[in-house]
């Protein structure tokens, strides 16, 4: 047979390995631009939250003071008799009460700040919640940029 030429070995490759489903860290990289977007991110996050955590703890001893001046009118009037006259101050002028509505006025004053207190705990909680985790997100990123 003319042209038929001599089997040849061939070397037998093994198939090249598949990529894994998850990479691992060691070969994960962001890019430069991007890392640095999102510690940017990351950081006005953690530090609008800080200035609002601030805004409310003031707004939270404000609401505190105001109701302890409502509670220290209370008090008073508790100690004036029962016929005394009594004014309350409306803009420029002076408008007479009688007392059981003025007390009524500064209790039901103190309900609702206590309520706006509660209020305020609650975002002050969210506020310190997102701090951290926004802080921790970012130390996480610091330290796995060093590894």
């Amino acid at each position: 047979m003319y042209g038929a030429r001599a089997p040849t070995s061939l070397p037998i490759r093994a198939p090249p390995p598949r990529p894994s489903p998850q990479p691992s860290t060691a070969s994960m990289s962001i890019p430069n631009e991007a890392l640095q977007k999102l510690i940017s991110d990351i950081d006005a996050r953690a530090s609008s939250s800080l200035q609002q955590l601030q805004m409310v703890r003031t707004q939270i001893s404000t609401c505190n003071r105001e109701i302890r001046l409502l509670q220290l009118t209370g008090e008073e009037l508790s100690s004036l008799p029962a016929e005394t006259r009594v004014f309350e101050g409306v803009g420029k002028m002076f408008v007479h009460r009688q007392m059981p509505d003025v007390k009524a006025r500064l209790e039901n004053e103190e309900k609702g700040l206590k309520g706006d207190i509660t209020d305020l705990e609650k975002k002050m909680r969210y506020l310190e919640t997102t701090y951290v985790n926004a802080r921790e997100g970012l130390d996480a990123i610091l330290k796995g940029g060093r590894s």
